[in-house]
């Protein structure tokens, strides 16, 4: 599982607060760390660390570095079983991982993104993901229609169902007869990610293979 932090994040932080190595342990879980890069919605300079989202950029460095690793690891892990998360920006640099390396993975998991501009490149994956009701930051209404972006893509149900929920997070399936359905897990709170995540994303991955 890759995994990917926000603008203006960390590997190491991101490796505490996700902790996906304690409810998957027999899993392989690879925190990237990224450079700093301008932000879409903060630090103009790109002064903090974080990933390109666009998949348009024929020369995106992390891209590249995405590859690099994944490649250094294809002999040794189960490929049918690769997956990938990440929050905020790391969240919408999985969005642009899907619209450009979608056949390599079996599910996705964002949190608290969006990424238009894969609009019209994805295909059918299952996806999962959490957002908060009042991010002031990356707005609901935002992500709402990046969720139903991804509910036509797979061909989802229009009418949810329920799913697993912990804590503040309420779980909902879209189902979808390809077997690529949408959850959303979806919180009252801001733009944190929402302690009891991981453990849904690991039940929700752990349903979904490549074959």
């Amino acid at each position: 599982m890759f995994v990917f932090h926000g603008h203006g994040g960390n590997m190491r932080n991101t490796f505490r607060k996700f902790a996906i190595q304690d409810q998957w342990p027999e899993a392989a879980v690879i925190y990237m760390q990224g450079l700093p890069t301008p932000g879409q919605l903060t630090d103009p300079e790109g002064k903090r660390n974080g990933w390109n989202c666009d998949p348009n950029d024929r020369i995106n460095r992390d891209l590249k570095f995405f590859d690099a690793v994944y490649a250094s690891l294809q002999d040794r892990i189960d490929t049918n079983r690769v997956y990938c998360t990440g929050h905020s920006n790391g969240g919408s640099f999985t969005y642009m991982l899907w619209g450009v390396r979608g056949d390599l993975f079996a599910a996705i998991a964002p949190s608290g993104a969006l990424n238009p501009k894969v609009i019209g490149k994805i295909q059918p994956l299952p996806v999962l993901h959490i957002a908060g009701e009042n991010d002031p930051l990356v707005k609901f209404s935002w992500q709402d229609k990046m969720m139903k972006v991804v509910q036509r893509v797979n061909g989802c149900s229009s009418q949810g169902e329920p799913w697993p929920s912990a804590g503040d997070l309420t779980g909902t399936l879209y189902p979808s007869s390809g077997g690529t359905p949408l959850v959303t897990l979806i919180h009252s709170g801001g733009h944190q990610f929402p302690s009891e995540a991981p453990e849904l994303m690991v039940r929700f991955f752990k349903q979904h293979s490549r074959k």
